[in-house]
């Protein structure tokens, strides 16, 4: 078998659809995000042993830091398409359990499309 090479990356392309519109949130430092939910139908499980998951969607938290897809995110109403490029990112907080962690897409671009 070849070994093939690739640089280390972590890029993020989603295309959905927005579910419950953006929220917009200053944190005690004075920041401001903007976040919002992406609902990503999963293709068709095909071929032998793919029963797989009974879930038909993805739903994904999405977080806009820059002013830039802060601006574009605020636009976007519930149910419209969406296309946002970014990266994936673990955050860590506290709850009144101890530590915990989730995942997010920190995006980088953030625009309305018509989806298919």
């Amino acid at each position: 078998m070849a070994t093939t090479t690739a640089a280390p990356a972590n890029e993020v392309h989603l295309a959905g659809r927005v579910s419950g519109g953006p929220t917009e949130r200053e944190l005690p430092s004075g920041d401001v995000l903007v976040q919002l939910r992406v609902v990503v139908p999963r293709p068709a499980a095909r071929g032998r042993g793919a029963a797989g998951s009974r879930q038909r969607v993805d739903t994904i938290d999405v977080t806009c830091w820059s002013a830039r897809s802060r601006r574009a995110a605020l636009r976007l109403a519930d149910g419209a398409g969406v296309e946002v490029t970014g990266a994936l990112r673990r955050r860590f907080f506290r709850t009144g359990a101890g530590a915990a962690s989730r995942y997010d897409v920190e995006a980088t671009s953030v625009r309305e499309v018509s989806l298919e």
